[in-house]
């Protein structure tokens, strides 16, 4: 039978509805005042006149961003760092909580391994040393600089090995009497069983990689190097004038730094905006189980 709402339990949930409608507006009004700051004029930008609309309606800031081959290339080695690195992320990671989530009594020297890469979250050598250790293995100016020194996330590599550790170790032991070897019990049993926990894991690595813009700058000495957010913060942001066309120039004469950022955060947080509806229901299912532990 069902439980009839009393007037209090709806009064609570028209006053939570109409807090949590505000709350959604308050977090969507800021993104669509950036949006039409990115489609208006930099007149009408910089006379305060744009809000939650375009004004003057002109597509300059986005020109601007990709009218010129350098930003596509750009944009390429970024999809290319995305797609190298999360797939090694992933599957490091996956390599790595997998024996780190068995006991002692099975992995002996667990727990020193397991502090080994805690340390590692812990402490380190510093820029210099990191910078060095990159050019020395001659990865400067290629994808794999980008990509090869953060091949191990080791917070996900934790959150991995205890969700592991919480599966039912009755799956592994079945599985091992039907012949299953450790490769076989991981990628047949244990992988199937985690996919809400590496999809959430896999939005970390995608959002970690593609707003990365620090490593770029440092480890490319040529912009066509450059992923997508080290060459914006370079030619959009300081707008080197090494870099500008006469078509630049008559772009930059119907924009300004602020509609060139408002594109600029639009262009960068597109493909993110892509992905995360794909993933939200394993991301949320992710946090849900593994919030419930013993």
């Amino acid at each position: 039978m069902a439980t009839k709402m009393t007037s209090g339990y709806r009064l609570f949930s028209i006053i939570n509805g109409c807090f949590l409608l505000l709350l959604s507006i308050t977090c969507v009004l800021p993104l669509l005042h950036i949006l039409a700051i990115s489609f208006s004029s930099a007149s009408a930008v910089t006379a305060g006149e744009v809000t939650f609309w375009p004004v003057d309606w002109t597509t300059a800031a986005y020109e601007n961003v990709f009218g010129k081959k350098e930003y596509l290339v750009a944009f390429w080695v970024s999809i290319k760092r995305v797609v190298l690195g999360a797939s090694i992320n992933m599957l490091l990671t996956i390599l790595i909580a997998y024996p780190l989530s068995k006991e002692n009594s099975q992995f002996p020297g667990r727990t020193i391994y397991a502090w080994y890469f805690v340390f590692t979250m812990l402490f380190g050598g510093g820029l210099i040393p990191w910078y060095m250790i990159i050019k020395d293995t001659g990865l400067m100016d290629t994808i794999w600089a980008l990509v090869i020194p953060s091949a191990v996330p080791v917070f996900n590599v934790i959150v991995l090995l205890n969700f592991f550790r919480g599966l039912p170790k009755e799956l592994e032991e079945s599985a091992k009497l039907d012949g299953a070897g450790y490769f076989g019990v991981l990628w047949r049993i244990f992988v199937p069983l985690s996919m809400p926990s590496l999809a959430t894991l896999l939005l970390f690595a995608v959002v970690a990689h593609w707003n990365s813009w620090f490593d770029g700058l440092i480890l490319s000495n040529r912009t066509e190097h450059y992923p997508l957010q080290s060459f914006l913060q370079t030619i959009i942001i300081k707008l080197d004038p090494a870099y500008l066309t006469p078509r630049d120039a008559e772009l930059h004469a119907l924009v300004n730094d602020r509609t060139s950022r408002a594109a600029q955060i639009f262009v960068a947080a597109f493909p993110i905006l892509i992905v995360y509806p794909f993933l939200q229901r394993f991301f949320i299912k992710g946090i849900v189980l593994g919030s419930v532990k013993e």
